[in-house]
């Protein structure tokens, strides 16, 4: 699980949150917004989550968008 950044023509900025299976490459959800808060990445997860189940474990990068109390919850 990812964040993606980038910029449209008109130079608004944009973020994806990619979450990929990482045993089977499969992209398991992408999630494109202005901003991404803490619920929102929940709100997929929970989506993935109902779709799939649960997974084992989560890897994630130390940046501080997953590093709030909301998503530690």
């Amino acid at each position: 699980m990812d964040f993606v950044a980038d910029s449209l023509s008109d130079g608004r900025r944009i973020r994806v949150l990619t979450i990929i299976d990482s045993f089977t490459r499969e992209c398991l959800a992408l999630k494109v917004a202005k901003s991404l808060p803490s619920q929102s990445v929940t709100e997929v997860l929970d989506g993935v989550i109902e779709q799939r189940g649960a997974p084992r474990t989560i890897q994630v990068d130390n940046g501080t968008e997953l590093t709030s109390n909301h998503f530690d919850a």
